[in-house]
């Protein structure tokens, strides 16, 4: 009631920067995450053609952050830096290679059972924890049914939605998203196979040749064989991928796709119903608005910006309805709610002239780019009445790393002392206890390559951004790798900068003109400092398996998800039971 949350706001005003919060006063925790949305493509963040009003009106009631900065530009390590409040890096789960996310629900690859997620520490805490929505931190490590990677392995008590991700390849009238150009060769290869032993066959029969039909038999076995090495993944990708979960069990499979939006939206308001008297963790992790848009028929051409527009506006409706049911079990003043994007938008997705991606803002780059503003630079609101500010901005480096010692702080849990945190407590910044943020350097990977560094530099105010490596974009004076679908870390499609190229994003924040040794009196200074500190970071790194090496992001059959016999994987438990809920 009211005077319980008279008691939370002054026991945690009154509570010194650096302690625990009081665990006679717990908030619930709703931590809200967008895939793949821009920070540009939000009303509060400046864009006046796509209506977010629900977002908007969160920003005013709460804090803004303006440069809020995931710890990669890719779903897979962004989301583990995320759960776990440390460089995707430290755990294993960012790539050396150009497979930089985890690429089947039925791969060994994944978040590793070792690592502490923000969700084991509030759950050790007696919060009741839940994860509603995407994933993408893989399932299985050795058997179908081991869930070492599984969210309930990872601190939740509760899971409902898609252990994978949402993709192209997930819905029947799109064209196929996964390998597209690898399908693309393996059904040339194997169409000619298959014709050189048709080729062979009439040429025998006909006495052309005189190959014995032993020969052509083997051929065609081998042409057999290779044609079902691959489509055995490839060509069943829906059934393999586009699963849904409640828990350990397949709710569907392949999931339709059409109902998912009122599936996740009812799944995430019972969970708040059913926990209302806390306290609870509810993070929420959209599926919007990731390609192909998935958008119900309530939003479809209800925007002035085509499909994506519409599917951002429909993603801000389900903010709303969330808030609502907080708002309505009277939560809203004892419950901390924030809500982001994993990364920033993406450009190179696009439907002939259509734009089926992100807009960045006024910041360069996208989804991919490690380096670049526009693919790291994200969204950042947290509210709780009372406690925090209304109608505030905070214009300091943050990080999403910083949920983890945030809620860990707020729950009166203590981050494990084991390991490097990269995250650090909000809560002294959010509250105006303290006026610059605690991080000094951000350090910004592109797979397990360091592409750029973020200096803030206090006394000064200066922002400095160093890039050792950039993507080179296609055409060459585009903002994005349209000849490619997405930048790459490293080989031929990156720059090397010798010296690096030196911004200062307070003056500069769309990284347009690049400082220049003779024009800029500190470059060698700010190269020279921020270098010492890449070489402090990196001796903090250590050696750990790579979740994402080939062998690890490989289709295992005897890994796949199924909720039937396998190769016999298929099942529809939820029928019509979604659409009530909107």
């Amino acid at each position: 009631g009211t005077s319980l949350t008279i008691l939370l706001v002054l026991c945690l005003f009154l509570w010194p920067p650096g302690s625990h919060a009081s665990v006679s006063y717990k908030p619930n925790i709703v931590l809200i995450l967008a895939d793949d949305l821009g920070i540009g493509d939000v009303g509060c963040y400046g864009n006046d053609t796509i209506r977010t009003p629900n977002i908007d009106h969160l920003a005013k009631e709460g804090v803004k952050l303006t440069q809020h900065i995931a710890a990669a530009p890719l779903c897979t390590p962004s989301r583990a830096a995320f759960l776990t409040g440390r460089y995707p890096i430290r755990s294993g789960m960012d790539a050396t290679n150009d497979y930089r996310v985890i690429q089947w629900a039925g791969a060994s690859g994944g978040l590793p059972p070792n690592e502490t997620t923000f969700a084991k520490i509030l759950q050790q805490q007696g919060y009741i924890t839940g994860l509603i929505g995407k994933w993408h931190q893989g399932v299985n490590c050795e058997s179908r049914n081991d869930y070492c990677h599984h969210p309930l392995n990872h601190g939740f008590d509760y899971f409902y939605g898609m252990p994978f991700s949402l993709m192209n390849d997930c819905q029947i009238t799109q064209p196929p998203e996964k390998d597209r150009v690898l399908r693309t060769k393996l059904w040339l290869y194997s169409q000619t196979i298959g014709l050189a032993v048709l080729t062979l066959a009439i040429a025998r029969l006909t006495g052309l040749v005189s190959v014995t039909w032993k020969i052509i038999t083997c051929f065609a076995w081998f042409g057999f064989l290779f044609f079902a090495s691959w489509f055995s993944s490839y060509g069943f990708i829906r059934y393999w991928d586009c699963i849904m979960m409640r828990n350990h069990e397949i709710t569907e499979q392949p999931m339709v796709v059409e109902r998912t939006t009122s599936l996740i939206l009812r799944e995430a308001v019972s969970f708040i119903e059913r926990n209302k008297h806390g306290p609870f963790l509810l993070f929420v992790s959209f599926l919007h608005v990731h390609t192909p848009l998935i958008t119900t028929e309530l939003f479809l051409g209800k925007s002035r910006y085509g499909l994506y527009g519409d599917n951002v506006e429909e993603m801000d409706w389900m903010v709303g309805r969330i808030l609502d049911a907080i708002d309505k079990k009277g939560l809203k003043n004892t419950t901390l709610t924030y809500f982001s994007s994993d990364h920033g938008g993406f450009l190179e997705a696009q439907g002939g002239k259509a734009q089926l991606g992100g807009w960045n803002g006024i910041y360069k780059g996208g989804k991919g780019m490690g380096g670049w503003e526009g693919g790291i630079r994200v969204p950042g609101i947290f509210r709780w009445p009372g406690v925090l500010p209304a109608d505030t901005v905070i214009d300091e480096p943050t990080s999403l790393m910083d949920i983890y010692p945030t809620v860990a702080y707020l729950a009166g849990g203590i981050v494990p002392q084991d390991r490097v945190i990269d995250g650090r407590n909000l809560m002294p910044l959010l509250q105006g206890s303290i006026q610059h943020s605690e991080h000094e350097f951000l350090f910004h990977y592109c797979g397990m390559y360091l592409h750029a560094v973020r200096w803030h530099q206090k006394d000064s105010g200066a922002l400095w951004k160093v890039h050792y490596v950039t993507p080179i974009f296609q055409p060459e004076d585009a903002r994005a790798c349209y000849g490619r679908g997405i930048c790459p870390c490293f080989g031929e499609g990156v720059t090397h900068h010798d010296p690096p190229l030196l911004f200062d994003l307070s003056r500069d924040p769309s990284e347009a003109k690049p400082l220049l040794p003779a024009t800029e009196p500190l470059f060698d200074t700010v190269i020279s400092r921020i270098e010492r500190a890449v070489q402090e970071h990196r001796q903090t790194l250590t050696p750990v398996p790579q979740q994402l090496s080939l062998y690890n992001i490989m289709w295992k059959p005897w890994l796949q998800p199924c909720c039937g016999t396998f190769p016999f994987c298929w099942c529809d438990k939820e029928g019509d039971s979604a659409h009530p809920a909107l």
